[in-house]
């Protein structure tokens, strides 16, 4: 009986294995021929793609799809062009679902989309410079009314408040509680939105008491950095190279875009601000405003403002974050995480 149980044991464990090499096996079958992709494209771009048979395999047809979405078929083991017009600016994954003598496998690529053209470099002079307070370790930075709202980060330290924007000095505001660490705020609809850092969690106040009216949850698995609007829709920043669109209503991410250079992309988009139809970004660690396209996630422009950074005299100030747009005299203020100056520019077009 032990005899015939060790038996079956082998044969099935022998049969496990033999399967799974099998499968693995087939994995192998097919790969995109990477050889002649470039490390980046741009959206001017097409893109052959060539699958190789690496086992001479009799294929009868390949399905092409382009992140998730399905392009095209092709008959036997056909060339693909992808069109990367119109297309998100980022990474576009590219799967082949190759059906061949009965069975179908999968292989799959990448190839980076950046932006087409270089970003211009704009000019700027200073308006008037002001006090900014030097405890305040800025996140988010926008006018009401011609009023400045500033919210702030830190554990046990952040808060929500309205401003002396020629003073820096404090005349209304709402502490966050102990565990939640500021992030940034937008304005819409006499509403004040405000992000949390790693709590994935936001809150909503009344713009003109400042009383909280509700909070919500992040409906992904992200950080909360900056936070603007259009006027109709919120768009939140997470750190990374991606600006989400948020519906304002249900707080839910409906798309996002990817900020790209003509050759790089922008990781650590922080504080932004919505300015003339554009997102103006600071780039975390970076003495620069990126000027972005919120509908491609293109770098059209950029703003240089180490001479402003030259210029604080705190010596605890850190990194570049704050932007607050006054149509009222179409000039931007700028501050940093604990400066002891905010600057209001004008930017030369």
């Amino acid at each position: 009986m032990k005899v015939y149980n060790l038996f079956i044991t082998t044969f099935l464990a022998l049969n496990i294995v033999g399967c799974g090499d099998s499968q693995k096996d087939k994995e192998g079958f097919f790969s995109f021929d990477e050889s002649n992709l470039k490390s980046m494209y741009t959206t001017n771009d097409k893109v052959d793609f060539t699958l190789l048979n690496n086992n001479n395999k009799n294929i009868d047809s390949v399905v092409y799809y382009a992140n998730n979405e399905r392009i095209t078929a092709v008959k036997g083991n056909g060339k693909f062009t992808l069109d990367l017009n119109g297309k998100k600016l980022g990474y576009q994954r590219i799967k082949a679902l190759v059906h061949f003598e009965g069975d179908t496998i999968s292989t799959s690529t990448r190839v980076e989309v950046a932006a087409v053209i270089a970003p211009k470099l704009l000019k700027y002079t200073i308006v008037n410079t002001y006090d900014h307070d030097v405890n305040a370790f800025t996140q988010g930075y926008e006018f009401y009314k011609d009023t400045l709202i500033e919210s702030t980060g830190r554990e046990g330290s952040s808060y929500v408040a309205k401003t002396d924007y020629k003073t820096g000095k404090i005349f209304k505001k709402t502490d966050l509680n102990q565990q939640y660490f500021g992030e940034g705020i937008t304005v819409l609809n006499d509403k004040i939105y405000q992000l949390t850092w790693q709590n994935a969690e936001g809150f909503i106040y009344d713009a003109k008491t400042l009383k909280p009216i509700k909070s919500f949850q992040y409906d992904k698995k992200i950080e909360g950095w900056g936070l603007t609007n259009d006027g109709k829709y919120l768009y939140q920043s997470d750190g990374t190279e991606k600006i989400w669109k948020m519906d304002p209503e249900t707080q839910k991410l409906i798309d996002h875009v990817n900020v790209y250079t003509n050759d790089s992309k922008i990781k650590s988009v922080n504080e932004i601000e919505w300015i003339n139809g554009k997102i103006y970004g600071n780039i975390w660690q970076k003495d620069a405003i990126a000027v972005i396209n919120p509908q491609t996630g293109a770098v059209e422009a950029v703003l240089e403002l180490s001479a402003l950074r030259a210029k604080v005299t705190n010596p605890e100030a850190e990194v570049l974050n704050g932007i607050a747009y006054r149509k009222s005299t179409n000039t931007i203020f700028v501050t940093g995480k604990n400066w002891n100056k905010t600057f209001e520019i004008k930017v030369n077009q």
